[in-house]
């Protein structure tokens, strides 16, 4: 019994295998026609329909670095699956074809597999140069193509196959190339002359017009992208916190709040203020009785209208305090909404990277330096420490936090220094090896 049961599982899985196998033709089609389509959709939504290149759309070289990757994936399984395809198409001769019909297999008819691998060809013939085109045909050899078989291998040929470089020669090893001296690259003529001839040739090219053109609508197309970014950066985290703050985390606080008899006061800083109000409105009512003439308030009459600031104090301050929790919650979800917004734009990311760029480094020496100047005095300057602590009081009220002197003070003690030394590295690092004169002029107006 149990050798019929290991007999049955090795049939079973032999049969199983044996479909795979004659399935590998189909399923190797499709799997470069698939490769195509992804291809091609790339090329619709990112670059007009025109072959992914630099210079079909304003990008980055990052950003053209990630589409260049995910093409080379694509099409090595495109080319990978055409040469499984040609290879299985050979194995498999009428009596396997008859197998597979008895097999229920069915296999694509000669019209939809001679239109995928025309669609194929169309895809990958953009990235296909004459000179592979050749030494691929030269290389490839024909296998001999069964009398009854369905589909001719003619046109899956046509597609770029992998090939061996190509032999090189005694004779070239011998003469090899000799590294050029200084004085092989000093030219007769002064190298601004050269570059001034250079720049002629440029202007006086037919072609320039439309190059200038096509240079001003990539810069357009860049700035806008950069813009609309920018904007969405700073809306879209507004509008997630008070849609949060107003139909998410507001219902749920005030129902908390009003259901719970909650403290009025979240810190000792608003019981402190709150008091400090009432007193001046009982000082008030006292020095107006004192210089109206009119008849003297009643000790009841000032304890009833104690009684009336007190409550709206109360009310003012429970409001502001429920205010202050609903900020934490509602600053949470721009937080996520910020993240997200970054995660899904990294192409934005880049050209944007790269707008700031452009007008930093074209910026003149002195706008350089003014703006570093500008930054560095406001961020880390001799009177940086009152505009940090205004900041930070700011958003320890904002979160409902009582403002802690101690935490200021180390904070402003440590931050701003720490941002000094960041600001000095960049200057040190990256600007004195891009622009030494920016550099030196920073210094001078430093003196």
């Amino acid at each position: 019994m149990k050798n019929s049961v290991f007999s049955q599982k090795i049939y079973s899985f032999l049969l199983a295998a044996y479909r795979w196998y004659l399935q590998t033709p189909e399923r190797s089609l499709h799997q470069a026609y698939d490769a195509a389509l992804k291809v091609k959709e790339i090329e619709d939504k990112h670059f007009n329909g025109n072959k992914i290149d630099i210079d079909s759309a304003m990008y980055s070289n990052s950003v053209m670095d990630y589409f260049e990757s995910d093409l080379n994936k694509l099409l090595k399984i495109a080319r990978m699956r055409l040469t499984e395809f040609r290879a299985s198409r050979w194995f498999l001769n009428e009596e396997n074809q008859k197998a597979a019909q008895k097999a229920g297999i069915e296999y694509l008819t000669p019209s939809l597999v001679l239109e995928k691998l025309n669609y194929i060809d169309q895809v990958l013939s953009k990235y296909t140069t004459n000179s592979e085109r050749v030494t691929s045909n030269a290389l490839v050899v024909k296998p001999p193509i069964p009398v009854n078989s369905v589909i001719s291998d003619d046109k899956s040929l046509l597609v770029n196959t992998p090939t061996l470089p190509p032999k090189i020669s005694n004779q070239d090893l011998n003469h090899k190339p000799k590294a050029k001296s200084k004085t092989d690259t000093t030219g007769v003529l002064p190298r601004s002359i050269l570059s001034t001839i250079t720049r002629l040739q440029v202007e006086l090219d037919p072609n320039s017009e439309q190059e200038v053109i096509q240079n001003f609508r990539q810069t357009q197309k860049r700035t806008i992208i950069s813009l609309r970014f920018l904007l969405l950066l700073i809306i879209v985290p507004l509008l997630t916190h008070q849609i949060a703050k107003a139909f998410v985390v507001g219902p749920i606080i005030e129902r908390f709040r009003s259901t719970q008899e909650m403290q009025i006061f979240l810190n000792s800083e608003m019981e402190e203020e709150a008091f400090g109000e009432l007193q001046r409105f009982e000082e008030k009512l006292k020095f107006e009785n004192l210089i109206v003439k009119a008849p003297p308030l009643l000790p009841e009459q000032i304890e009833t209208e104690m009684k009336k600031k007190a409550k709206e104090l109360a009310e003012e301050f429970r409001h502001e305090s429920s205010g202050a929790i609903k900020n934490i919650f509602a600053d949470m979800f721009s937080v996520v909404a910020f993240i997200w917004l970054l995660l899904v734009s990294k192409s934005s990311i880049a050209v944007l990277k790269d707008f700031f760029d452009n007008i930093v480094y074209g910026l003149s020496d002195s706008a350089k330096a003014f703006i570093i100047i500008l930054f560095t005095d406001i961020f880390v300057g001799f009177h940086s420490p009152h505009g940090w602590e205004v900041l930070l009081e700011g958003v320890s009220r904002h979160w409902g936090l009582p403002a802690s002197r101690n935490v200021i003070f180390l904070f402003i003690a440590t931050f701003p220094v720490i941002l000094d030394t960041i600001f000095k590295y960049w200057i040190f690092r990256y600007l004195n090896r891009i622009s030494p004169s920016a550099v030196a002029t920073y210094r001078n107006m430093n003196e």
